[in-house]
C-alpha cells in the first residue's frame, strides 16, 4: 500500500509499504480519512528540528534562506526514510475478537501516542508514557517513536489497545475539522483547561512562535472555556492577525525579555528562551505557566529569581493526549470549540507530499469521500 515517507528535509514521497494486519485480538485496523500536519512535523520537513535556540533565532532574523539547509543542524533525531504523519481521524475497517466498544465503520480520533489504558501510568492519566510499550511509542516518528507503528498518511494503520485508544468522533463533526485533535488541539487545550477550572474567567497570555498551531489552539480553547481576555504575543504578523480573527488581543513580542503584564495563566509555545522568559516573567503571583515548546539546548536559561518572587507553577512536558481527548471532543460537541478555525489549508489526500511543505500554520489533507 502507498504511505507518505519522510526522506530528508524538504523531501516527502509516496512509497509502497506492507499492509498492516491484526497482531492481537485487541487491535483494530483503521483507514485514515483526514490527517493534519503537526507543528513538529512542520519543523522536521523544514530541517529546523532539533532547534538550536540562539543559532536558529539568529538565522531566522538574519539569514532566513539558510534555515533548513541540509546539515545545518547536527545530531538530528529525525533521520529518513520513515512513514510520516501522526494526527488523524480514521474509519475502523477491522477489529480483533477482544474489541468490544469499537465497531467497524465507526469514525474515530486516533491519539498519536500508544497507550494501553490499564497500566498504573495510564490510569493516572499519564498516557504519554505508558508502561506497557517502549518509551515514546507513537505514530509517524520513525525510530524515535518505534518503527513498528508506522505513519497515518497511509491506507491502513494498526492501532493496538483499540478499546482504550480510539475515541469516537462527535455526531456531525467533520474529520478534517478534528484531524489535529489527537495531538496539537489536545496540547493547546491542556495548557488552559486545568488552570481555568481553578480560576474561572481568568485572563490568559499565549506566547507563540515555535509551536504555531498549538499556540492558536490554546487561544481558541481558552476563549471556549470562558477566559475573560486572551493576549497573543508573537513576532510574525500573519500569526498575530490570525490570533486577532480568533478573538485574541494581538501584541508584538518585544525584543527585550520583559513582562507583558501580569496573567494568572500563561502559555509558552515559542520554543525559544526569549519567549519562555517573557511568559514566565508575565505570570502573576501563584499563577501557572505551561510550556509546550521543545528545548533541545543542553541548558535553557529561565528567570528563576522572578519565578521565586511570584511563586508560580511551571509545567512542561508532552501532552497526555488520550487522557484529555474526551474533554476536547465534548467541548467540540457543545459547539463552543471549533478547531477548524486554526486550519490554514485543506488539500486533497494525494497532494500531501506538497501540502505538508506549505509554510502556513496548519495544513490538513483529506480523502475525497470526507
Amino acid at each position: 500500500m502507498p504511505a507518505l515517507m519522510f526522506l530528508e528535509p524538504g523531501r516527502l514521497a509516496w512509497r509502497e509499504v506492507p499492509v498492516p494486519r491484526l497482531e492481537s485480538e485487541s487491535d483494530a485496523l483503521v483507514r485514515p480519512l483526514a490527517v493534519a500536519r503537526c507543528d513538529l512535523d512542520a519543523a522536521v520537513v523544514r530541517g529546523e528540528a532539533p532547534f538550536r535556540g540562539r543559532t536558529l533565532h539568529y538565522l531566522r532574523n538574519h539569514l532566513p534562506a539558510a534555515v533548513g539547509q541540509k546539515g545545518l543542524f547536527r545530531d538530528a533525531p529525525f533521520q529518513g526514510p520513515y512513514a510520516f504523519g501522526h494526527e488523524s481521524v480514521a474509519e475502523i475497517v477491522e477489529v480483533g475478537a477482544d474489541v468490544t466498544t469499537r465497531r467497524v465503520g465507526e469514525r474515530v480520533v486516533v491519539p498519536f501516542q500508544i497507550s494501553c489504558g490499564v497500566c498504573a501510568r495510564c490510569r493516572a492519566g499519564l498516557t504519554s508514557c505508558c508502561e506497557t510499550v517502549p518509551s515514546r511509542s507513537m505514530f509517524g516518528f520513525g525510530a524515535l517513536g518505534g518503527m513498528r507503528w508506522g505513519g497515518v498518511l497511509s491506507d491502513c494503520v494498526r492501532v493496538p489497545f483499540a478499546d482504550q485508544m480510539l475515541v469516537p468522533l462527535p455526531d456531525g463533526a467533520s474529520p478534517e475539522a478534528l484531524a489535529s485533535a489527537g495531538d496539537n488541539v489536545a496540547d493547546g487545550y491542556r495548557t488552559v483547561a486545568g488552570p481555568l477550572r481553578a480560576r474561572p474567567g481568568a485572563e490568559v497570555l499565549v506566547v507563540g512562535g515555535g509551536a504555531h498551531s498549538v499556540a492558536l489552539y490554546a487561544v481558541v480553547c481558552a476563549l471556549a472555556l470562558g477566559a475573560s481576555r486572551v493576549v497573543y504575543a508573537d513576532v510574525v504578523t500573519a500569526r498575530l492577525e490570525h490570533a486577532a480573527r480568533l478573538g485574541a488581543q494581538p501584541v508584538e513580542l518585544p525584543n527585550k525579555p520583559r513582562r507583558l503584564g501580569r496573567f494568572p495563566i500563561t502559555v509558552d509555545a515559542s520554543a525559544h528562551e526569549h519567549g519562555l522568559g517573557i511568559a514566565l516573567r508575565s505570570t502573576d503571583h501563584g499563577g501557572v505557566c505551561t510550556s509546550t515548546g521543545i528545548y533541545y539546548e543542553v541548558r535553557t536559561p529561565v528567570p528563576l529569581l522572578d519565578m521565586y518572587g511570584t511563586g508560580l507553577t511551571f509545567v512542561t512536558g508532552r501532552v497526555d493526549s488520550r487522557a484529555v481527548l474526551p474533554e476536547v471532543l465534548a467541548l467540540v460537541a457543545s459547539g463552543k470549540l471549533r478547531p477548524e478555525q486554526v486550519t490554514t489549508r485543506v488539500s486533497p489526500w494525494h497532494d500531501a507530499a506538497d501540502a505538508f511543505l506549505d509554510s502556513t500554520v496548519k495544513v490538513v489533507v483529506a480523502r475525497p469521500s470526507v
